[in-house]
């Protein structure tokens, strides 16, 4: 077996967690081949070989390690050593307790629907598994926006931005803006607009096989598409399609998991 463990570094600064980790596996079976992903450098490693990544931290590292590594269809295990850890699997003691039950492969997948755009004239995709979103530098000024849905005008309104969510994203971004929940395993795309200057203007869930068409007009500000809170491009194009990525998030359960416990637990008052 060969697992892969992508940590976040500021959450484990002195490496005790991962040292620990590692112990723990190797006391198990010590023919299991452990590598370390640092600064996403996955050129040294043959990743299509492991057999699943473990992510230490927090929903923003399981975020990162969807977009690396779910285009190698790698599944991805995480441990929540951050705040929320909506996405992760277990906790640490959670995960020393189960340890057991993970190296014989005794889970399910949960596989999850990721977006995709394209940038630019050479069409380079982006993926990603929470948002896309698409707002001015300076958020105190608001653009005009029109949404195509399948080539068919939406909605037209002014607002801050727009978030373009998959259902995994739905408690996030999208929800702080006044989006609906939507469980994690349905394909559909939200879309909701950020602060709209137009009462009217409402989330809309849509098929999955849709794609979204979003136009800006602005005048000399910049604009900026950010992907899941993490990644950001000024766009000069004015207009953005999304659409449902050919690849899958694939997440490491365990057979007890429970949505709606953590849900209730994590998201909901």
């Amino acid at each position: 077996m060969k697992i892969g463990i992508n940590i976040n570094t500021c959450k484990d600064a002195q490496g005790n967690i991962l040292k620990a980790i590692k112990e723990a596996i190797f006391n198990i079976d010590k023919n299991i081949s452990i590598a370390v992903f640092k600064d996403s450098n996955l050129e040294e490693y043959n990743i299509k070989e492991l057999d699943f990544v473990i992510t230490l931290g927090g929903d923003g590292t399981i975020l990162h390690t969807a977009r690396l590594f779910s285009p190698w269809d790698i599944p991805i295990l995480g441990i929540n050593i951050g705040n929320l850890g909506f996405l992760s699997a277990l906790d640490l003691p959670g995960f020393y307790d189960n340890l057991e039950k993970i190296i014989n492969k005794e889970y399910y997948i949960d596989e999850r629907m990721m977006l995709k755009c394209s940038l630019g004239e050479e069409e380079q995709y982006i993926n990603s598994l929470n948002e896309i979103v698409i707002a001015k530098g300076a958020l105190s000024k608001i653009s005009r926006y029109e949404i195509y849905i399948d080539d068919k005008l939406y909605n037209t309104f002014r607002a801050d931005g727009v978030i373009i969510a998959t259902p995994t994203g739905s408690t996030a971004y999208s929800l702080s803006a006044g989006g609906p929940i939507v469980e994690g395993g349905i394909e559909a795309i939200i879309i909701t607009a950020i602060c709209p200057h137009y009462l009217g203007s409402r989330s809309i869930v849509v098929s999955s096989s849709k794609t979204v068409e979003i136009k800006v007009f602005k005048k000399q500000e910049k604009v900026y598409l950010t992907v899941d809170g993490q990644e950001s491009f000024e766009i000069y194009e004015e207009s953005i399609k999304i659409s449902k990525s050919d690849i899958k998030c694939k997440l490491v359960r365990l057979n007890d998991y429970d949505y709606y416990n953590i849900l209730r637990k994590k998201i909901l008052p």
